[in-house]
């Protein structure tokens, strides 16, 4: 029943889009409570404090969800070859279309609809970014990838342009096991970063361009002048020098299509984006996170 249950939840993911599916057994991560403190004790999560809360809920999805017995994994992809004109600051590529949070929640409801209606009364909950969930560690345990060394979510066959999302519930299944690490010798992600954030299996979130684009608070520190590589908006290059990237196919998911009018932005057109523009063209877009204000600052640190 269990293996019937697990092949009913992957066809289902399967159907609605997602790129793969991996189930693990929903207990403590034991791995990642000394690796979760240290970093956090090293101050490597800068300015993003709810990182501290919630702890042991972070490591533990039964605390989350009581009776839990599985977690479901699931990636979404959102690789595109179209390319923003030449000399506009970048985006990066999971921004240009509409923002993932609606997209992938609406199908994990329906995923979540269609096995109450096939198996019958569940409890569970989905994540999408939304709560204390490790997402990337509950992927490599489902064997959906490894961690690699940019501390991205690694497939042999797709590289790492996905989305991850989880759905914690309250009924046993069978269970993938992790896959090996296939980065090797490489270390082209730790070798590109403009801001040498990364280390081997490890980043220093405070230094990271995503975080400082979009997560800080304050002004950009100094130190960073000249480093940004001209991103706006979060930051593709450990993902872009990943050779597992090769694999990238482009994803089929309509509400991921660049925004028509973003793609086509000149320098000139996000130097001059007013506010109504902004909430306009942005409305229903990731780039909202960073706000108005917090675009302009990035703009106007990277044009110093």
């Amino acid at each position: 029943m269990h293996a019937n249950y697990s092949k009913l939840i992957k066809t289902a993911a399967k159907n609605l889009g997602f790129l793969s599916c991996g189930i693990s057994k929903a207990e403590f991560l034991e791995e990642e409570a000394p690796r979760l403190e240290q970093w956090l004790k090293e101050g490597k999560h800068g300015q993003m404090a709810f990182m501290e809360n919630n702890f042991d809920k972070r490591l533990d999805p039964r605390l989350l969800v009581p009776g839990a017995k599985s977690v479901v994994s699931l990636l979404l992809n959102y690789y595109t070859d179209k390319q923003q004109l030449k000399g506009s600051p970048k985006i990066s590529k999971y921004a240009y279309g509409t923002d993932y949070h609606f997209v992938i929640k609406g199908k994990l409801k329906q995923l979540f609809q269609i096995l109450q209606d096939q198996i019958g009364e569940i409890n569970g909950r989905v994540f999408v970014d939304s709560a204390p969930v490790m997402d990337k560690a509950w992927a490599a345990r489902s064997g959906l990838g490894w961690m690699g060394k940019n501390t991205n979510l690694i497939t042999q066959k797709v590289g790492s342009f996905y989305f991850i999302a989880e759905m914690i519930i309250d009924l046993e299944l069978e269970y993938d096991t992790p896959v090996t690490d296939h980065c090797g010798t490489c270390t082209a992600c730790i070798d590109a970063c403009p801001t040498e954030a990364l280390s081997p299996y490890n980043i220093d979130a405070s230094k990271c361009i995503s975080y400082l684009t979009i997560e800080l608070k304050d002004q950009i520190p100094n130190e960073f002048q000249n480093k940004m590589d001209d991103w706006t908006f979060g930051c593709d290059v450990c993902q872009d020098v990943c050779p597992w990237n090769r694999f990238s196919k482009s994803h089929n998911e309509p509400l991921f299509d660049p925004n028509p009018e973003m793609i086509d932005f000149k320098r000139k057109d996000w130097e001059e984006l007013t506010e109504s523009t902004f909430e306009t063209i942005f409305k229903n877009s990731a780039i909202k996170r960073t706000g108005h204000e917090g675009l302009k600052r990035n703009l106007t640190f990277i044009n110093r």
